[in-house]
């Protein structure tokens, strides 16, 4: 689902109004030295609408809290380190177009929101703390997981797992395979479930257990993480989408 992106534009304008720093007028006949400022917002209000900002900067600028300065704003005030994260996240959502097509990157994008909830959901919270390598790992035993659920089975796990499911034999007692198309005997049939058994294969041997195994790897780039991620994805909807076959 893409960004309603006027409503976002809206809240951030709202957040800005509210986190608006002034200094304060004295009182009626005194004189009071201050170099503090305040926001203009009462502060539940400024509370509630960082609640919804933060969602919108969790999709436009996923790493905002590690990519905009934090420690010198928090002297001035709160609130700043969200003002300069909302200031940026609005000139994305208004330019993002105009730059690209400038710069000749028209490419399709992919977007982690946009995966499959097990893989998404299982690793966004360490994706969006630049936790990549770590975040494709958690995504992959997500994915372990809910498979497992899916075949009531706790015997055996990835590899194995995948194996099991995506056998072109006919299921076994213990043993029930996930059918992506019916068994009709067709060449479709057998190619589509031999490729999915490869896939996951590939997907656990060459992705996931280097991961596991080796000690003191360097952090993946994000966009190698995110193609990781798809991979996941793509398996993710391979067996959500698939029937179980007992």
């Amino acid at each position: 689902m893409s960004i309603d992106i006027d409503w976002a534009r809206e809240q951030f304008a709202r957040f800005l109004e509210l986190t608006e720093l002034y200094r304060p007028p004295d009182p009626p006949g005194t004189t009071i030295l201050r170099s503090s400022r305040a926001n203009r917002g009462p502060q539940d209000e400024i509370i509630a609408s960082a609640q919804v900002v933060e969602q919108i900067l969790g999709r436009v600028l996923p790493r905002w809290r590690t990519e905009v300065p934090d420690e010198r704003n928090k002297r001035v005030n709160r609130w700043c380190q969200h003002r300069e994260a909302v200031q940026r996240a609005d000139v994305v959502l208004v330019r993002d177009a105009e730059i690209k097509e400038h710069l000749g990157d028209d490419a399709p994008q992919i977007s982690a929101a946009t995966m499959h909830p097990w893989a998404w959901d299982g690793a966004r919270s360490l994706w969006q703390s630049g936790h990549f390598r770590e975040a494709v790992t958690a995504a992959a035993k997500k994915v372990n997981a809910e498979t497992q659920n899916k075949v009531q089975r706790r015997d055996v796990s990835e590899t194995n797992l995948f194996k099991s499911v995506f056998s072109q034999d006919p299921p076994k007692p213990g043993q029930p395979r996930l059918r992506i198309m019916a068994d009709d005997g067709s060449d479709t049939f057998r190619s589509l479930h031999r490729g999915a058994m490869s896939f996951a294969e590939g997907c656990y041997a060459g992705i996931r257990n280097p991961s596991s195994h080796e000690d003191g790897l360097p952090e993946l780039p994000e966009h190698r993480a995110l193609e990781q991620l798809a991979a996941f994805s793509v398996l993710a909807r391979w067996v959500h989408s698939a029937t179980v076959e007992c």
